[in-house]
């Protein structure tokens, strides 16, 4: 006895088994062809989790998972390949399924920088500013030049010990050339328009006026610079946590810069304003642009980007170069080259050269700021 149907004898007709074991079984397909059976992953998130292991371990919440498969070009059309609506139902999976140090996550926390004493330091910089301009102005002679010495060594200082904690901290690798070119448009803010009017002129003959005002303004302007930064990265992230896709956390994100720059701006100009009025000085444009552009580029910074390097030194090249083709046009048939300059400072004054430069170096950091800064990976150490 067999299972293999036979023909009937006498053609008699077939038995209803052997109809059933002859009809085409699920896997043959009408042509005669085989059907391949679809195959693929029971499990897709399986692949990722172990690519992204080492990620996923060190997480302290979902959010940084999320934000770090962003920064490795996951977006939620990826996501949905993996059967999630978007990156951060994925990124909670990951982060359920992945088990995780607790000593570690723990000593992440506890390691998290505090926003605290930072507050106060905001405010060094201004006052060891205006102790070294009231030195400048109570010396004369050489006794002047080495209390002006000390007093920028001493605001140098300030600053960097400022900027080494709290919400504008960068990161460990130097920016040499980022510093040298603020320094540069910091010295022109105090010294440049002073210069520059006194080369249309045709001197300068011997010394040149300063401008203790933008100095003061914006060394008192880092307190509330760092208190924007905070304020800023706190929002940030309760909107990362709120949002349910990286498309609506970068539109709740840009409102949210956007509003910061502008709170920024109300803090700057006040510390301007209250510096003019004590030194008796006028310039206000250049110093709020400048004050902007920096702040711009230690945000950029302090969250993982230094693309503002460029910009910078751009801005920095640009009054350079409007300094020195006035001197150039005093060689013999150079003329030209000092023209343009002196026409800007002849009819808008000296200080609409800074103004022009800064602002609109500003204005480019801030398209460059409302890109980056609307992505979650740039929010997931904050």
């Amino acid at each position: 006895m067999t299972d293999i149907p036979s023909a009937p004898a006498a053609g008699a007709a077939w038995g209803a088994r052997s109809k059933d074991a002859l009809a085409p079984t699920p896997a043959q397909s009408g042509t005669g062809r085989t059907a391949t059976p679809r195959r693929g992953p029971a499990d897709p998130v399986r692949a990722l989790m172990h690519r992204h292991r080492e990620l996923c371990e060190r997480a302290v919440d979902p959010l940084e998972i999320a934000a770090g498969l962003e920064a490795h070009g996951v977006t939620d059309r990826t996501a949905a390949r993996f059967r999630h609506r978007d990156v951060f139902s994925l990124a909670e999976e990951l982060y359920a399924r992945v088990p995780r140090d607790t000593e570690t996550t723990s000593a992440a926390r506890e390691s998290a920088p505090q926003s605290v004493g930072w507050a106060l330091w905001g405010l060094l910089p201004g006052v060891v500013c205006a102790l070294a301009v009231e030195g400048v102005q109570l010396t004369a002679g050489g006794i002047r030049l080495v209390a002006g010495a000390v007093g920028a060594a001493a605001l140098v200082v300030a600053l960097t010990l400022t900027l080494r904690r709290g919400p504008l901290r960068a990161g460990p690798r130097p920016r040499p050339v980022a510093r040298l070119c603020a320094a540069w448009l910091m010295a022109y803010a105090i010294g440049g328009d002073g210069l520059l009017a006194e080369a249309v002129r045709g001197g300068p003959d011997g010394g040149w006026p300063l401008d203790p005002a933008a100095a003061t303004g914006l060394a008192f302007a880092v307190a509330p610079a760092m208190w924007c930064a905070h304020l800023f990265s706190v929002q940030a992230r309760r909107k990362l946590e709120s949002s349910r896709g990286l498309v609506e956390f970068a539109g709740r994100s840009r409102p949210l810069l956007l509003a910061t720059v502008a709170l920024f701006l109300v803090g700057l100009a006040t510390c301007l304003t209250v510096a003019q009025l004590a030194y008796g000085t006028d310039a206000f444009a250049a110093a709020a642009a400048l004050g902007v552009l920096l702040w711009l580029a230690r945000l950029l910074a302090a969250h993982g980007f230094d693309g503002a390097t460029k910009v910078l030194a751009a801005a920095a090249v640009a009054e350079l170069l409007a300094l020195a083709c006035v001197f150039a046009g005093r060689l013999p048939g150079c003329a030209a080259l000092g023209r343009p300059v002196e026409a800007v400072v002849q009819t808008w004054g000296a200080g609409a050269l800074p103004a022009a430069v800064c602002g609109a170096a500003a204005l480019a950091l801030l398209a460059r700021a409302a890109a980056v800064l609307a992505r979650a990976s740039a929010h997931c150490d904050q």
